[in-house]
């Protein structure tokens, strides 16, 4: 396994995440994520949704992670355990992404019909959610109103990009880069670190100092180490 390089990301060595996985085409993407968390050092638990098994398998994941992959009704663990109450117990943070429309809607209303929402509603660790539908849906009054309840009951939303979309429209829906999502997670977790509260101010990139109006001298920086460090501050 490889070893995580980034300090920013350093934060992820150790951690259980709860990955939920719901029925969309963006779910291949959560492989990605799912990869990088534990190329991280993070032990990755997935859940995936019935629908999310039509568009990516358990063994996908399992491959990635080398865990076992959760789904379908609740159940109990090998260890006889309920699954859901071992998995929220576990979590350091829970993770949805993709989040459908019906999935967000199903948590913010509390129904507890699955797996994945029985453990969002059973664990009390921070939960990111990455919605991802058609922008009509996104943008639905519905839709909206659930997202601000979860907001206000402390749920870390990771909003959609635009782009082009499963129907072929171009709009707002589509899933953050994995990084991104990386960066929300890392979040998330160093929130009760030394520089909460703090603002960082950092100047990245190549500089010029003209001699004359012809002349200057500079240096080649990419900027990507100042880059690395306010990821780090974040």
């Amino acid at each position: 396994m490889a070893a995580c390089r980034d300090p920013a990301m350093s934060i992820l060595k150790g951690a259980r995440v709860v990955l939920g996985v719901t029925g969309s085409i963006a779910a291949y993407k959560a492989a990605d994520l799912a990869s990088q968390l534990t190329q991280a050092g993070s032990s990755v638990d997935v859940v995936l949704t019935e629908s999310a098994q039509a568009f990516v398998g358990a063994l996908t994941f399992e491959a990635l992670t080398g865990r076992a992959v959760s789904g379908g009704p609740l159940a109990m663990t090998s260890e006889h355990r309920i699954t859901h109450v071992a998995l929220a117990q576990a979590a350091h943070v829970a993770v949805v992404a993709p989040a459908t429309a019906a999935a967000i809607a199903r948590y913010a209303q509390g129904l507890s019909e699955d797996l994945l929402t029985a453990t969002l509603l059973a664990t009390v660790a921070p939960v990111v959610l990455a919605p991802v539908m058609e922008s009509h849906m996104y943008a639905h009054a519905a839709t909206q109103a659930n997202l601000a309840t979860l907001r206000g009951r402390g749920v870390h939303i990771v909003a959609p990009e635009h782009g082009r979309l499963a129907s072929g429209a171009v709009g707002v829906g589509r899933l953050p880069p994995t990084q991104a999502l990386l960066d929300a997670i890392r979040a998330v977790l160093g929130a009760g670190g030394p520089l909460r509260g703090r603002t960082v101010v950092v100047s990245a990139g190549g500089t010029r100092e003209f001699l004359d109006p012809v002349r200057f001298l500079g240096n080649p920086a990419t900027g990507k180490q100042g880059v690395a460090l306010a990821r780090a501050a974040r």
